[in-house]
């Protein structure tokens, strides 16, 4: 293993008020920053990430998913309720089958965005 980065901790007294001011006039209300919160949490299961690596390759019904990770359709339907409320999947229907995938290229950019920075 390489050598640990050391912390880096700022040692001086000196308030930069004209890049702080800046700053807080930019800075999103506290209610969109919580939102923007919620969103991130729902990428914290590795069962969600999955379905939506999947997503990511191909449309797929519940079924589909359920045999490609090996999980009950009762588990990857319960997934797929959360994805859907964080809008980060959405659905269509073709006679009694539902097909999901993401949402639009939004969701798409930040999956494949996340996973490169990983793999970096």
């Amino acid at each position: 293993m390489g050598k640990e980065k050391e912390d880096v901790i700022c040692d001086c007294e000196v308030i930069h008020a004209d890049l702080v001011e800046q700053v807080k006039k930019k800075m999103p209300e506290e209610d969109e920053l919580y939102d923007l919160s919620d969103f991130f949490k729902v990428f914290g299961d590795s069962t969600r990430i999955k379905i939506m690596w999947a997503l990511d390759e191909s449309e797929m019904c519940v079924c589909d998913l359920a045999v490609l990770l090996n999980m009950t359709k009762s588990a990857i339907s319960h997934q797929l309720r959360s994805l859907k409320q964080a809008n980060l999947v959405k659905n269509r229907k073709e006679g009694k089958v539902v097909f999901y995938s993401l949402t639009d290229d939004h969701v798409k950019a930040i999956f494949e965005k996340g996973l490169e920075h990983i793999r970096e």
